[in-house]
């Protein structure tokens, strides 16, 4: 009697076996893309670039860098506001660069249903 389900003989396909291989080849691309990702730095500015802040691809902050003419102290509310601004712009580029690289890494699977 004949096994029920997987292949004859235990052998994958020919097509499987050749995307089995593709699918490792993408998951080492994309390993090394978010590696190198990692380590890129973003900045961004606000107010007229009172304030700079830098994060890196892992959306850590690696800096905050303030003018003083931006520090008033009787304005404290205002320097927060651009502290975030910028912190926020700068996580939404290394975003935006990752989701590129996601991008760019999975393009042809659009039509797979995962």
């Amino acid at each position: 009697m004949a096994k029920r389900g997987g292949f004859p003989g235990g052998a994958m396909p020919g097509n499987m076996s050749n995307l089995m291989k593709q699918a490792q080849r993408m998951q080492r691309q994309m390993e090394e893309g978010q590696k190198e990702l990692e380590t890129k730095e973003f900045s961004a500015t606000a107010g007229g670039n009172a304030v700079e802040a830098v994060v890196n691809g892992k959306k850590e902050i690696i800096s905050v860098k303030l003018s003083q003419e931006v520090v008033d102290p009787e304005d404290i509310e205002m320097l927060q506001d651009l502290i975030v601004a910028a912190v926020n712009e700068a996580l939404r580029k290394a975003e935006e660069a990752n989701a590129e690289l996601m991008g760019k890494m999975t393009g042809g699977l659009g039509g797979l249903p995962f």
